[in-house]
């Protein structure tokens, strides 16, 4: 017969303790369910979501600045054309070239024109047409509506520039005025493409510093402190190894009372 003491109890109390800083060291986190500390668990869950929330984010405004290089790409090389049939068109200007050599001219403004067109009509970023002039949002925050919009050209000059005519030397003249306003509009479109790309690099800086704050946040709620889990585990060893001796001892002062019995 033995009989129940504290040492015992203390005995139990010490095991359940080295089981809980076994799994901290083990897992590398103080709270690892809702038993260690139910509110503490419901802030890390939420905490977690959030993050998850700004890394999609991150990864949405990266999409919106490949979506306006892509599109400004697009835009370079159909401002390379105008740029090339203004230079056509000045030349048909000159009073020096007779009808075929303006004719000759017009074959090249014709192949730049079809180039221009093909561009607008058939660009597209992952399927999706970049010259509808829909506006295009990005979702850039964790938040509803938290959203980055660029609007991009709807290619309608492309259909002026179609009209381009420079075998006379009167439509080299009218040539050089759409190309004029053509160019224009090309260089505020990629203007209006480039503060958009700064506006997300700028944000997307801006979600990492956020982000980073919110991991340390969940970090100093979740992660095991191994420096003081090991103390604790030492100590904890030290209170098991006297329960131990203590219970043992117990043990044989009740067999010695049992004994005289």
């Amino acid at each position: 017969m033995k009989i129940q003491s504290p040492a015992t109890n203390f005995l139990n109390q010490t095991q359940q303790t080295s089981n809980k800083l076994a799994e901290q060291l083990a897992t590398g986190k103080k709270v690892n369910s809702a038993a260690d500390d139910a509110a503490a668990l419901q802030i890390i869950n939420r905490l977690t979501s959030q993050q998850d929330g700004y890394s999609q984010a991150v990864n949405n405004a990266y999409d919106g600045i490949s979506y306006s290089q892509a599109t400004e790409s697009n835009l370079s090389g159909v401002n390379d054309a105008v740029s090339r049939i203004r230079e056509l068109s000045i030349q048909a200007g000159n009073g020096a070239l007779n009808d075929n050599d303006r004719a000759a001219l017009q074959e090249e403004v014709v192949q730049l024109q079809s180039q221009i067109t093909e561009t607008f009509e058939n660009a597209n970023f992952a399927g999706k047409p970049l010259f509808d002039g829909q506006p295009v949002p990005f979702q850039v925050g964790p938040g509803a509506n938290a959203n980055q919009t660029v609007t991009p050209s709807d290619g309608s000059f492309a259909s002026v520039i179609s009209t381009i005519d420079i075998s006379t030397q009167a439509g080299a003249q009218t040539a050089i005025d759409i190309n004029d306003q053509a160019a224009d509009e090309i260089n505020a479109q990629r203007a209006e493409l480039g503060a958009f790309q700064n506006t997300l690099a700028s944000t997307i800086k801006g979600l990492g510093t956020q982000q980073e704050n919110i991991a340390a946040s969940q970090s100093r709620i979740q992660d095991t402190d191994y420096a003081q889990a090991v103390s604790q585990q030492v100590s904890n060893d030290i209170l098991a190894q006297a329960s131990v001796a203590l219970r043992g001892q117990a043990n044989q002062s009740a067999e010695s009372i049992l004994g005289l019995l």
